[in-house]
C-alpha cells in the first residue's frame, strides 16, 4: 500500500472512535505547525529529501510526513508524487509563498496563517490582500435575475419571453 492511501485509511477512518480520531488530529495540527513554522523562517530555501529523512528532519513519523506532504502539495513550485510514495521517495518542500498562504486561508487554518513567521514574509497589507483574494475567489455571485418582460441579455432589443426566454 502506497504511503497516501496508507495515511488517508487512518486520517480518514470512519470506523474509529470520534475521540480518537480528535486526538489525532490534534496531535497532527500541533506537529504541522511545527513543520510550518520551521520552513517559514527560510521561505526561499527549498528543503529536499527522501520522506523518511524530511520525517526525522522535522521529529515527526513517516505518516505524519505523509500527511504534511499530501496537504502541501498543491503549494509546490514542483509537486511531488504523492500518490506512489514510499518512504524512499526523494520529495522537495519549495513552495510558492503566496499560494501557500492562500491555502493556509482556504483550509481556514487560522493556526498557520497566523503564523508568526509571516510577518517577515509579506507585511500586514499583502496578508490581508491575499486573504480577501482567496476568500473572494470561493463567493458564489449570482447574475441578475431576468424576467420575461425585461429585455433579453443577448443584446436583441426585443423582450426575453420572445427572443431566448422562448420555450
Amino acid at each position: 500500500m502506497a504511503l497516501l492511501e496508507e495515511w488517508r485509511s487512518v486520517a480518514y477512518n470512519e470506523n474509529e472512535s470520534q475521540d480518537r480520531l480528535q486526538k489525532m488530529w490534534a496531535a497532527y495540527f500541533q506537529q504541522e505547525k511545527d513543520i510550518y513554522a520551521q520552513l517559514l523562517k527560510n521561505p526561499d530555501e527549498v528543503v529536499t529529501g527522501t520522506v523518511k529523512e524530511l520525517a526525522d528532519k522535522y521529529g515527526v513519523t513517516v505518516m505524519t510526513m505523509t500527511g504534511f506532504l499530501d496537504g502541501i502539495n498543491d503549494c509546490l513550485k514542483e509537486k511531488n508524487p504523492i500518490e506512489e510514495m514510499d518512504e524512499n521517495t526523494q520529495v522537495n518542500l519549495g513552495f510558492d509563498k503566496a499560494l501557500l498562504y492562500k491555502g493556509m486561508v482556504a483550509a481556514e487554518a487560522d493556526w498557520l496563517y497566523n503564523l508568526e513567521e509571516w510577518n517577515d514574509i509579506f507585511d500586514e497589507d499583502t496578508r490581508k490582500a491575499l486573504y480577501k483574494e482567496q476568500k473572494s475567489s470561493t463567493t458564489i455571485v449570482k447574475g441578475d435575475k431576468v424576467y420575461p418582460n425585461d429585455l433579453c441579455p443577448c443584446g436583441s432589443g426585443k423582450k426575453y419571453k420572445k427572443c431566448c426566454g422562448k420555450k
